[in-house]
């Protein structure tokens, strides 16, 4: 009585283990299902978040649904002595989902935290010199995507973020893609994609400009992108994250092939809100 009891038990652990990620899903829809942004929300991200009021309606009605699963689920802290706001949650929320809005729950699955800082903060950092000695100093940072599961963002340049829509500079954006990078387990550029086929295209594509972007920034010539993303390949995917969302044209006619492998990834054509 008593094995078959553990048995019992055994098998419905199992099954739930393995249908778990459904279930969570289905307990998510339930909970969330009746709570949506309410006015004066989406009147702070009609006046803050420019790209929200460029969006369809339908897309619009998407990303409302991610933010409110997103302030739910991931915990904000404020740092320095900054004291946090809903509205401040809502548009670092805002932001971040616009580059999962087509993706299910959970979203940015290693997240933990969001740490906002009044502006740009001092963190540790060590370097070592050719002869092998280590030197420790602070530097001045506006935000850190760390795979242990915190993201730290400086809150002016949150703001400065959306206040120039199309400079090509969103500080969320970056950041945020950094996670999307690190779900792979490592930072490399790569997201998590769906096939070897699709790896075997990224690499492709994804090298030949990362590429062009560091011989042109050598070389002093233009460029879309910013020169920033000439600095790894890892940046070069943040960077060109932030490009494909606020200047969409500009990079389709500069690179219309990597313009179309961001599509594929993101699920979505920013140029249609644009």
């Amino acid at each position: 009585m008593i094995n078959g009891l553990l048995l019992l038990i055994l098998v419905v652990f199992v099954i739930v283990f393995w249908r778990w990620p459904s279930i969570q899903n289905r307990l998510w829809q339930k909970k969330y299902k009746t709570l949506s942004l309410n006015s004066q929300q989406k009147d702070i991200l009609l006046r803050c978040m420019p790209i929200y009021k460029k969006m369809t309606d339908a897309d619009r009605e998407k990303l409302e649904h991610h933010i409110v699963w997103f302030l739910n689920e991931k915990r904000f802290l404020g740092r320095d002595g900054l004291k946090l706001t809903p509205a401040m949650k809502l548009i670092v929320a805002a932001d971040a989902c616009v580059l999962v809005l087509n993706k299910p729950w959970p979203l940015y699955k290693n997240v933990k935290e969001i740490l906002l800082y009044p502006s740009a903060y001092y963190a540790p950092q060590s370097t070592r010199d050719r002869a092998g000695l280590v030197s420790y100093h602070n530097a001045v940072r506006l935000g850190e995507s760390w795979p242990g599961g915190t993201l730290v963002l400086s809150w002016h340049d949150v703001l400065e973020g959306n206040r120039l829509p199309s400079d090509g500079h969103n500080l969320v954006f970056h950041e945020f893609a950094h996670q999307l990078d690190q779900e792979t387990g490592k930072t490399s550029g790569t997201p998590l994609l769906k096939s070897a086929a699709q790896y075997t295209e990224w690499g492709r594509v994804f090298s030949r400009a990362f590429t062009q972007l560091k011989t042109h920034v050598a070389y002093s010539m233009s460029h879309v992108i910013h020169s920033y993303g000439a600095t790894n390949e890892a940046e070069f995917f943040a960077v060109i994250t932030e490009t494909f969302l606020e200047k969409p044209a500009e990079l389709r006619h500069h690179d219309p092939e990597i313009y179309r492998l961001l599509v594929d990834y993101y699920q979505f054509d920013p140029i249609v809100w644009h």
